[in-house]
């Protein structure tokens, strides 16, 4: 295992391709990330235990997406089954990727913990327990600072894991070198990323403002309501397709055991 410095510059390379990639299997990649993000939900059900259980196999669910990805890119049609990739390489790389998971629940819950200082629980809570989303909670100075807290302590805790489950996966590393390689890889392509972050930024910003204008000439609030939520998950289905790139341009492409 090599890791590449790429450009900066290839950080849009990695939006392009990752929306390219999308659209050579639309209705199968929004179908994935449906089913992952229902799956979620559902755990999400189940006060704490399923929020918990959500966060350990996250990186795998995430790997599942990755592994869809790779599939289409090399010209076949990602089926359902390939969501639990990480799931079925074996009984170690199971072990491995249950250990990274509750690595990710761990640092996740450090978070949270973190975040409580600024307003003695109430996030944490709400994440963990659920709860109503209030305007007075909402607009409560310490909720809003323990949420800028929480944002800000998460953009490590997505280096150290962004692509921790792939090296697991595809390289056969270590749950704890892999979160340490995914970190050097992030920092030593810093600015690729960066390029990375903010383009899709803008893509988000841009296809939000289109969606919103050309709904309100058709329908007024009501069809904006209605529309903008199926559009916000397809193109985080998108986001979530461009992810497998920034890995493959990282590290060598030859998984480990293969020619």
């Amino acid at each position: 295992m090599k890791l590449h410095i790429v450009p900066a510059r290839t950080g849009t390379l990695w939006v392009k391709l990752g929306i390219q990639t999308f659209f050579k299997q639309p209705m199968a990649f929004a179908g994935l990330f449906f089913i992952f993000m229902a799956a979620m939900m559902v755990l999400s059900l189940i006060p704490v235990l399923g929020n918990l259980l959500g966060l350990a196999l996250l990186p795998g669910a995430n790997l599942g997406l990755m592994a869809a990805t790779r599939e289409a890119s090399g010209g076949k049609f990602p089926m359902p089954t390939v969501l639990l990739s990480a799931f079925r390489a074996g009984k170690t790389q199971l072990r491995a990727m249950l250990v990274l998971g509750g690595l990710y629940a761990a640092g996740f819950l450090l978070v949270l913990g973190i975040s409580a200082l600024a307003d003695g629980g109430k996030f944490a809570k709400m994440y963990l327990v659920g709860g109503a989303m209030t305007p007075e909670v909402l607009q409560a100075g310490d909720f809003q600072l323990a949420t800028l807290v929480a944002m800000a302590l998460y953009l490590p805790l997505s280096l150290l894991f962004w692509h921790a489950p792939a090296l697991v996966h595809w390289h056969r590393v270590a749950p704890l070198k892999s979160v340490f390689f995914s970190l050097v890889a992030c920092l030593r392509n810093f600015g690729a990323m960066t390029l990375f972050g903010v383009a899709w930024m803008g893509v988000f910003l841009t296809a939000a403002i289109l969606v919103a204008t050309v709904a309100g000439l058709l329908g007024g609030p009501d069809v904006v309501g209605a529309v903008m939520f199926p559009a916000a998950m397809l193109m985080a289905s998108m986001f979530f397709t461009s992810l497998y790139f920034t890995f493959r341009d990282s590290f060598d492409n030859t998984p480990e055991g293969q020619p």
